[in-house]
């Protein structure tokens, strides 16, 4: 069975049908939220930046919002390979022991946790991250308006309730509780067009690397909001998916002739959500016209159902697992291994790129 599914918006099929698919036509990679759903990407990571990649020399943008901000921060730093396999094997073996008196973790607990983590993985390297001489590293979060500008045990339930409510009815209307904050190195401009939604942009230094990073992963009541992050807009500031999902985004790749003009697009399914609020709304789940020089490579649905459990690694599993670490890292790392198929596969498409195997997205 195959592992790998190619998908392709209709700018990005006729790119491959008149010149097939080499590393310099690449302009962007975008890395979507998911949490242990990225996991099944990381062989993709590793033979795409310590190997495929590497053989252009034009500067591409790294768009990443949560695991993805995690993952596209990884790309920038020397010897990737490494770094991509320790960002692994962190990521699975990372355990949170309830305090005493408590029967879960607090949120405030795995807050403290992944800060120091993050100092671990980054101490010492944040300027291989911001001065890559070819990646421009932009990190999205999500910043609290209105009554979502502080946390709050009360405001902020109320405020994503309202948020939850104002996104059913539009996406735009989303913006009245939360905006995209992007947090771009070496004043690098946004690789999308952000008129779609209410947006700011900003310089990510070594002063707000770390804050930065960690309000794109700090998913909502798991983990505490990032306040008044260095250099930016005072306020909350939330995982980047909230309002960027999968990063459904107007890419501004160039559309004349086949220099560095595919969006190249890792994902861990077929579907680009827009928002996390999006998950239940099917109808915002299908492509438009903003992906047409995407490429997507996904798993199969149906290879993914011969993954332990049937299904991909997802946050569900802290839960089920509860206390047993060893079977969760057992299951985890179970899914990374088999995932090296969808790397291998991905390889041998290259060697011979075939447009009669790609599928729409």
């Amino acid at each position: 069975m195959h592992a790998l599914h190619i998908h392709a918006g209709p700018k990005a099929l006729a790119h491959l049908q008149e010149h097939g698919l080499r590393p310099e036509h690449i302009a962007v990679i975008p890395a979507a939220a998911g949490g242990p759903k990225g996991l099944i990407l990381g062989p993709l990571d590793r033979f795409i930046f310590g190997n495929w990649l590497a053989q252009s020399h034009q500067p591409v943008g790294l768009v990443g919002a949560s695991i993805g901000a995690w993952r596209m921060s990884t790309a920038c730093l020397n010897e990737p390979v490494a770094a991509f396999e320790r960002l692994e094997h962190d990521y699975i073996h990372q355990h949170y022991e309830p305090l005493p008196g408590h029967k879960r973790v607090t949120a405030e607990q795995v807050s403290e946790a992944f800060g120091q983590s993050l100092q671990a993985f980054y101490g010492g390297r944040v300027q291989q991250a911001l001065q890559h001489p070819r990646y421009r590293l932009h990190i999205v979060t999500s910043r609290g308006r209105h009554i979502l500008h502080r946390e709050h045990p009360l405001a902020t339930p109320l405020g994503y309730a309202g948020a939850y409510l104002s996104n059913a009815v539009s996406r735009r209307a989303l913006g009245g509780w939360l905006e995209r904050v992007v947090f771009s190195a070496q004043g690098a401009a946004l690789p999308f067009d952000a008129q779609d939604f209410r947006t700011r942009a900003v310089a990510l230094t070594e002063g707000n690397f770390m804050s930065a990073v960690q309000a794109s992963c700090s998913i909502p009541f798991a983990l505490k909001a990032v306040h008044d992050i260095p250099g930016a807009p005072a306020g909350a500031y939330w995982d980047g998916g909230i309002t960027d999902y999968h990063l459904h985004l107007n890419w501004t790749a160039p559309a004349k002739g086949p220099d560095r003009s595919i969006v190249l697009y890792p994902h861990f399914q077929q579907n680009v959500v827009p928002g996390w609020l999006d998950k239940a709304l099917k109808w915002r789940h299908g492509a438009t016209a903003f992906l047409d020089h995407t490429i997507v490579l996904a798993p199969n649905p149906e290879w993914v159902k011969t993954l332990p459990g049937g299904k991909l690694p997802d946050r569900h599993d802290f839960m089920t697992f509860d206390r047993d670490l060893a079977g969760r890292v057992k299951v985890w790392s179970a899914a990374a291994r088999a995932s090296q198929q969808l790397a291998h596969e991905f390889a041998q498409w290259l060697e011979r790129p075939d447009p009669r195997q790609v599928r729409a997205l």
